[in-house]
């Protein structure tokens, strides 16, 4: 099992000398991902209820800083070569389709094929709002969009017919390295059958060993109605706090590959390194030994 870390991108990790920092370090501790999380706007009020909190309110401020996935992961790869690099995650619905294709090869590209896409729907609605996107049927055109990438990664020229996507005889080069793996967040049940059908991992966000537990039985049967396996779905978790030993211990013989950890307030670089390196000696090195 390893740990990854959300923390670029996001708060005191916007900063360029952070990101090269945390990046650097982080490989060199043996951390398994960097993440970046996305939104391309919050608002000043809303009603839309925030999934991961009991009263439905963000947990921070709704003007932190927040930098764009793709640029900050693109800044962190310049500064490694091995730790692999993920969006934590893309709202997909919110992207012309095509834009999003280029995008995510190019930072493949410049990753050396670290990247991995981390998707989901959206919560917010008054996000949608803003950028002027429909908010219903929003899983149904992640869907589509996604077929639709997968068309352009894989053909030259490329053509897809759809409900809300139509183009053909395009031209988008480079083409990606491999496939693109691709990681579907959420915990609901129609966010389980779209990994069941469609994802390379699940990231779930919050969920206790308990908790992941009975969600892992109703994927396995999700898995199963499709053809498939949990053998070839990669089990990522954000736990609600940081696991002590047996909660690690628990989650890898659950299936975990990889925990995620939130961000940390800000430091300095030497404060940076600093707490990375205790993470490492309490979470990586114990975690890697589970293997």
């Amino acid at each position: 099992m390893q740990i990854g870390m959300s923390i670029v991108g996001i708060g005191a990790g916007t900063d360029p000398d952070a990101i090269e920092t945390i990046a650097s370090n982080a490989e060199r501790l043996g951390f398994g991902t960097l993440w970046s999380p996305e939104h391309i706007i919050f608002v000043e009020s809303f009603s839309s209820k925030y999934p991961y909190t009991a009263d439905g309110s963000l947990p921070g401020p709704v003007d932190s800083p927040l930098l764009h996935p793709f640029t900050a992961l693109a800044y962190a790869a310049a500064f490694t070569r091995r730790i692999r690099l993920a969006t934590g995650i893309t709202i997909v619905p919110e992207y012309n389709p095509l834009l999003l294709a280029k995008e995510i090869m190019s930072l493949d590209r410049v990753s050396r094929g670290r990247f991995m896409l981390g998707v989901g729907i959206g919560w917010l609605e008054e996000e949608f709002q803003a950028l002027g996107i429909s908010w219903e049927r929003r899983a149904a055109r992640t869907n589509e969009y996604i077929a639709a990438m997968k068309t352009v990664w894989k053909q030259s020229p490329a053509s897809f017919s759809g409900e809300f996507v139509n183009f053909k005889g395009v031209y988008s080069m480079p083409k990606p390295t491999r496939d693109i793996p691709i990681a579907f967040g959420g915990e609901s049940l129609p966010a389980l059958r779209r990994v069941a059908s469609l994802g390379n991992a699940w990231y779930g966000y919050n969920l206790t060993p308990d908790q992941l537990r009975e969600k892992l039985g109703t994927l396995d049967r999700l898995l199963a109605g499709k053809k498939r396996s949990r053998s070839e779905i990669e089990i990522i978790i954000h736990p609600p706090r940081r696991p002590s030993p047996d909660q690690m211990k628990q989650y890898h013989e659950l299936g975990v590959s990889e925990l995620v950890l939130a961000p940390w307030g800000p430091r300095d670089a030497a404060g940076n390194i600093k707490r990375l390196e205790e993470l490492a000696r309490e979470l990586v090195e114990p975690a890697a030994k589970l293997n």
